[in-house]
């Protein structure tokens, strides 16, 4: 994920290891994910039938609300579904993320 993230001109400073981040996602308010998605199942963690069953990821799914920014509900890598996608805290923007993302900044910036 780091070298997307690099890829991206994210610094590395500005990134959070796996195991940093993780245990903040319970006390978070609002997530936002971009275009992430294996890393981002929750299956991961809660379904030992599933083929990433064991892969560590963010745990998102802890947050008290997630918006997930994709183009579409395909899947990821695995070619699984995302039950994330569909939990009662998780609100769905389909679209062109970086267009999207400076439109949810001036929504904020309004308010």
């Amino acid at each position: 994920m780091n070298v997307l993230l690099a890829e991206a001109d994210v610094e590395y400073d500005a990134m959070k290891e796996m195991d940093d981040i993780n245990g903040e996602f319970g006390r978070t308010d609002v997530t936002i994910v971009i275009g992430a998605n294996d890393v981002t199942n929750p299956a991961a963690r809660q379904d030992s039938s599933s083929p990433i069953y064991g892969m560590p990821i963010l745990n998102v799914d802890q947050s008290r609300s997630v918006i997930v920014m994709k183009r579409s509900m395909s899947s990821g890598y695995a070619g699984i579904e995302n039950p994330l996608f569909t939990l009662d805290q998780t609100s769905m923007l389909f679209g062109d993320a970086k267009k999207m993302v400076g439109e949810v900044t001036e929504e904020l910036k309004a308010l």
